[in-house]
């Protein structure tokens, strides 16, 4: 995916933003998508895995093969518990 004007700005605002609070909110979303009821709980999070999925092919070419791994895994993680909510 090549980088457009829209989405290297969005890239920029995101470096903008705490770490911390990045790490803790989506640690947030994933626990309440874990504890919501059955369908809820799986839909979002399958929309935090889709968000995840776009932020990954964007930033593909900047990460080593390791973080591409673990970002790989993390993806595979969130889909997996998000069909089980759904089921």
């Amino acid at each position: 995916m090549v980088p457009t004007r829209g989405t290297q700005v969005l890239l920029a605002r995101l470096s903008q933003l705490n770490p911390t609070t990045v790490f803790l909110s989506t640690a947030a979303l994933v626990i309440i998508g874990l504890f919501a009821p059955r369908p809820v709980g799986g839909i979002l999070l399958l929309m935090l895995a889709a968000g995840l999925a776009a932020l990954l092919s964007v930033t593909w070419r900047l990460g080593t093969p390791r973080t591409r791994t673990a970002r790989l895994a993390i993806l595979a993680l969130l889909v997996v518990l998000a069909i089980i909510r759904l089921a």
